[in-house]
């Protein structure tokens, strides 16, 4: 018997992307944090695609910078390229992407972690969680409830905690397939989690089977570039941290390839489909919809006589290529054939097989939008473990789980962030309030309120929250507010400077292809046209230059000050009228439900409303609204009820 006993604030189970950012988090805000994970190899690991980042999952990075967490600083300490996507469209879907030194990225977070005072890495694998009965009640009730009260891990010890956070990623009861081959481990060949699910079900919180997947890694110098379409990076790169300029973090960046499958290649892949454990039944677990395999694109997009597959390198001083797009469970000889059937991989020589690994993960609709669960006080869970997929997704739940924990801890209120307010709140709002049924994906088109969302804007929209957390320094903080306080007084003295049809402006307009004014506007309308922006018009703009000498501008002014300066302008009456759609929302929102209604007591309610409400239990109207089952008919319903 382990008589080794230990006590901590709080405990966090698995380091990965979520389980790093929660740690981090209750650490940074004085709590004595304990995080075990099963390897000390598996710190902030990137077991598949070798990027952060991408459409919406940018905007999410951002946000967890803006608000203290790690991610955004570590790639900017670790990226080989650096790329912002969607340059054609609006700014609303601008997304930032960063190719990672893998090896690097591990490092550079565990050595982040390793210095970060109140912090304590073990490895040891997490085995129970442990609860005792407790009377609940501000309402004097006797109801008998649970609360989490530490962790014991395989070893036998005992850590007492008052928070547990729940990061295992896919390591809980974890196997990796490919063809008739099954291992039972996490990804990587590192060890699965195999006991923590049993414990789980005997806590009443019941697990279900996920599934993801990952391509195939290739040794470069058995690849033919040649063959491929190189893919560079932005000459001039924007930083995902906002601590960061783009000139201090500068590097010589590494190229990725693009190349294409074929019909050889999908032939190979149809002839041998019964050979996928995906099709054959071995394959339990529910993959996800947005990131399919290989063999389910060429299945069920059989008009596609191509798929594009991206060369990607892990890192600076490896030779193994990530094959992106050609994720894969097919036996191995079936890999070769299909990977060398790829214009450039012909003579490919695979360092790692594809695989798919299935996992046990949870039902977030369990969950509070604090990510605490319901029926378990001081229990959290983030990241994969909630039934999401994508480093980003996990690092962004594994943040706002770590700060409602020490929030908690603290004896005060919880952080919750709305639709409205930031993607990770429409993250975290999906995932509790719609039964995600495979593996959730951010995307652009999930937020309502992308406009007012941008990536660029990250930190003026969280900065104030990440600084009244604690996780925001006050000398960073003193910053933001200068470049706030730039922006907001160059918009409006632009909106304010008059300037009419003299002979300077007219023949500025027509050398900028521009039409001439009939009558006085404001510097902000001529920024509104199409061809110009705040930076063409300053020949125009007569205060300038007295205010370029203020300290305020000529200390702070930027490429990002003056983006938003441009957006602000050019947006205003979109950006306005999503504003007026947000108060809206926000009413609903403030309709708060009494947590002990009984839903079978409100008449008229259709059967299945009921149902979804009594299981779910929403926090306000506006989350109720949301739920599928629930139509506008059910929430009138429930509107009189409350307000009778």
């Amino acid at each position: 018997m382990n008589n080794l006993e230990e006590t901590y604030d709080a405990v966090v189970i698995g380091a990965g992307h979520a389980g790093c950012e929660a740690a981090l988090a209750l650490a940074r805000m004085g709590i004595e944090t304990i995080i075990f994970t099963v390897s000390m190899d598996s710190v902030a690991m990137m077991p598949c695609n070798p990027n952060i980042g991408g459409s919406s999952k940018g905007h999410l990075v951002r946000e967890i910078d803006a608000l203290g967490g790690e991610m955004g600083k570590n790639i900017d300490k670790t990226y080989i390229q650096s790329k912002m996507l969607n340059r054609s469209k609006g700014p609303a879907v601008h997304s930032l992407r960063a190719q990672a030194d893998k090896v690097e990225y591990t490092k550079q977070m565990r050595i982040t972690m390793q210095n970060t005072d109140h912090l304590t890495l073990r490895q040891a694998e997490v085995s129970e969680i442990l609860t005792e009965e407790v009377a609940s009640g501000s309402n004097g009730d006797n109801v008998s409830r649970k609360r989490v009260c530490g962790v014991r891990t395989k070893s036998g010890a005992t850590y007492h905690a008052k928070a547990v956070v729940i990061c295992t990623g896919v390591y809980l009861n974890a196997r990796c397939i490919y063809g008739d081959v099954v291992n039972h481990t996490g990804p990587n060949g590192l060890s699965a989690a195999t006991f923590l699910s049993d414990s789980l079900e005997k806590s009443g919180i019941p697990v279900r089977r996920f599934k993801t997947g990952t391509p195939a890694r290739i040794d470069k110098r058995s690849i033919d570039f040649s063959k491929m379409e190189e893919q560079f990076g932005d000459e001039k790169i924007t930083p995902f941290s906002f601590t960061n300029r783009a000139e201090d973090i500068a590097r010589e960046q590494i190229s990725c390839w693009l190349t294409y499958t074929n019909e050889t290649t999908h032939e190979i892949i149809r002839n041998n489909i019964d050979r996928s454990p995906l099709f054959s039944g071995a394959i339990e677990g529910t993959g996800p919809r947005y990131c399919p395999s290989i063999e389910d694109k060429v299945m069920k997009f059989a008009d596609k006589n191509r798929h594009q597959v991206f060369i990607e390198p892990e890192g600076e001083f490896t030779n193994e290529m990530y094959i992106g797009g050609m994720s894969s469970s097919l036996p191995e000889d079936v890999q070769y054939a299909m990977y060398r059937s790829v214009p450039g991989l012909e003579n490919a020589n695979i360092v790692r097989n594809a695989y798919a690994i299935e996992y046990d993960c949870i039902n977030a609709l369990m969950l509070k939008h604090s990510l605490e669960f319901k029926d378990i006080d001081g229990l959290y869970s983030a990241g994969q473990m909630n039934g999401s997929s994508g480093y980003e997704e996990a690092g962004a739940q594994g943040l706002m789980a770590g700060i409602n924990a020490a929030r908690k801890l603290q004896g005060k209120d919880e952080v919750v962030l709305d639709r409205s307010q930031a993607y990770i709140g429409v993250l975290i709002d999906d995932l509790v309030t719609k039964e995600t049924k495979e593996p959730y994906r951010m995307m652009t088109s999930r937020a309502e309120y992308r406009l007012l969302l941008r990536q660029d804007n990250a930190d003026l929209r969280l900065t104030d929250i990440g600084h009244d957390i604690g996780l925001i320094p006050d000398e960073r903080y003193d910053a933001f507010c200068k470049k706030r306080e730039l922006i907001n007084s160059e918009v409006s003295r632009l909106s304010e400077t008059m300037v009419g049809g003299n002979k300077k402006v007219q023949a500025f307009l027509e050398a900028h292809d521009s039409t001439t004014l009939k009558t006085a506007v404001s510097l902000a309308d001529i920024i509104r046209r199409p061809e110009l922006d705040y930076e063409s018009i300053e020949e125009i703009d007569a205060d300038r230059e007295s205010v370029k000498t203020e300290p305020l501008y000529a200390e702070n002014i930027s490429e990002d000050v003056i983006n938003q300066i441009n957006i602000e302008i050019k947006y205003d009456g979109y950006i306005k009228r999503q504003q007026s759609q947000v108060e809206h929302f926000k009413k609903l929102e403030d309709k708060k439900i009494p947590a002990s209604l009984d839903y079978n007591d409100v008449s008229n309610l259709r059967k299945e409303a009921r149902q979804k409400l009594n299981d779910i239990r929403p926090e306000n109207i506006g989350q109720a609204s949301r739920i599928s089952g629930v139509s506008p008919a059910d929430i009138s319903v429930l509107l009189i009820y409350l307000n009778s």
